[in-house]
């Protein structure tokens, strides 16, 4: 794996301050260079479409509710604000992929659903990335899965507020 150039003056600086680990600074680093690398392919595959990551989940969370979503609940399942939902949703109406109606039981409230385009976008990046995603993941055998995600979990475990 190419490490970017920052990492690798990175560990040559602490190979020379003869820092205890390096392996593990390297490893560090190899991690954060695969979820760059995985997030810039992300976004150029949402590019054509003019989607980002939010966007597109939010267009996976309407699709997935034929009904609608009132703006709360889109924020809620997403993880993020209400602020940053309205941002999102204001891209997504420009795009006229969703449009925002009255909710049918509370006109004060919103409902936000998937318009005719919206669907058809849905369904074209849905697969997409679907695709894009098993490829990732492809040549890995079914043990090598289960221990990729052991070893992830273990290394997120030490995220929990324990470091130094």
């Amino acid at each position: 794996m190419k490490l970017e150039q920052k990492y690798l003056a990175l560990i040559q600086e602490a190979q020379q301050r003869k820092m205890p680990d390096v392996d593990g600074i390297r490893l560090c680093f190899q991690t954060l260079s695969l979820a760059a690398g995985i997030d810039r392919d992300c976004a150029t595959l949402l590019a054509p479409h003019s989607l980002s990551e939010g966007r597109f989940v939010l267009l996976f969370l309407l699709d997935a509710a034929p009904g609608g979503l009132a703006p709360n609940a889109l924020a809620e399942r997403a993880g993020v604000t209400r602020a940053t939902v309205t941002g999102l949703l204001d891209g997504l109406e420009r795009e006229e992929l969703i449009e925002r109606h009255a909710d049918a039981t509370d006109r004060r409230a919103l409902c936000i659903r998937l318009t005719r385009k919206g669907k058809r976008v849905a369904k074209v990046t849905f697969e997409q990335h679907g695709r894009w995603i098993a490829s990732l993941y492809g040549n890995l055998s079914a043990p090598e899965r289960k221990q990729l995600t052991t070893l992830l979990e273990k290394v997120a475990g030490n995220l929990a507020g324990t470091a130094p």
